[in-house]
């Protein structure tokens, strides 16, 4: 596809005229041009906050409908989808399958260069099929330069399921345009280094994923305040950081903690709620999935009985 071919228009191949003595600078000087450059990437996530937020409300809305979420990009694009979906079950305890990360090439491309693999629209199309995408799902397609084959075959193939899809891009629509529910442009300008968009588009695109898959938790329930009440305690880490949660938002002790997070199987939400209404754990898992495991609503409609009753 000659369009495809003819890349030297987009703004993330062109060369960035604050850099342009790259190779003359001293180590000291290119990281203050690192530095300056990237205040680029607070600028584009504040122009596109509305379409962000839309990210969030459409995907929250999916998933509590029974949808999930696919990440789909080629060579960084695709790698920092899969690090954002690879990140959600330890930190919201979300099932592996509701947040995808699809790379073209497959988990090979995750460490080893497979850039070519990214021409085949085909393949992208398939990548849909595969995971039998349906109109309940959420497609979010990532490309620096919004031309990657693969991510259009993908968005397509996403279409005609009637699923909802999302574009992020670093270039204006202008320059390449593509149909999709809803469009993300993170405009950071040309990269220090001419067209190596793992650097501002890079960034600026983890800035952005981080935003769109923890707004989506929160709006889930996953978190109580700002804390992360659904995390798994998989490990020693996390079980201190379990601990911490629940000695912070009571008033019990380090042992204290410790016994109730074992009482309720580990589950930091869950402990919470017995702790705060009294419920056995039997009691407060059903009343946890009778609200969606949303706690504070979960702990208001204790509080409300109990007023009601008296």
């Amino acid at each position: 596809m000659k369009y495809f071919e003819e890349r030297g228009h987009l703004l993330t191949e062109q060369a960035n005229p604050n850099s342009q003595d790259l190779d003359q600078l001293t180590s000291l000087e290119l990281v203050e041009l690192f530095n300056q450059e990237d205040q680029q990437t607070l600028k584009a996530i504040s122009s596109a906050k509305t379409q962000l937020a839309q990210a969030i409300d459409y995907t929250t809305s999916a998933l509590e409908q029974g949808g999930r979420l696919f990440y789909i990009g080629a060579g960084t694009s695709g790698r920092l989808g899969v690090l954002d979906a690879a990140e959600c079950p330890p930190t919201f305890c979300t099932p592996p399958e509701l947040v995808q990360g699809i790379i073209a090439g497959g988990a090979g491309a995750l460490v080893r260069s497979s850039e070519g693999l990214e021409d085949r629209l085909e393949d992208g199309v398939e990548a849909i099929a595969h995971h039998q995408i349906t109109n309940l799902d959420v497609v979010i397609g990532i490309s620096a330069g919004g031309t990657t084959p693969f991510v259009h075959g993908a968005i397509q193939g996403a279409r005609q399921r009637g699923a909802t899809t999302i574009l992020i891009a670093c270039v204006p629509r202008e320059q390449v345009s593509i149909e999709t529910d809803l469009d993300i442009r993170l405009l950071v300008g040309p990269e220090i280094l001419a067209g190596s968009t793992r650097l501002k588009a890079g960034t600026v695109t983890k800035m952005a994923l981080n935003i769109i898959s923890t707004g989506v938790m929160v709006q889930l329930g996953k978190v109580y305040g700002n804390r992360m009440v659904d995390v798994a305690v998989t490990n020693k880490k996390l079980h201190d950081r379990a601990v911490r949660i629940l000695q912070d938002l009571t008033i019990m002790s380090r042992k204290e903690a410790s016994y109730l997070l074992e009482r309720s199987g580990r589950r930091v939400k869950l402990a919470l709620l017995m702790h705060w209404t009294g419920l056995d754990q039997e009691k407060g898992e059903s009343l946890l999935t009778a609200y969606r495991g949303n706690l504070r609503a979960a702990v208001r409609s204790c509080t409300q009985g109990s007023e009601n009753s008296n």
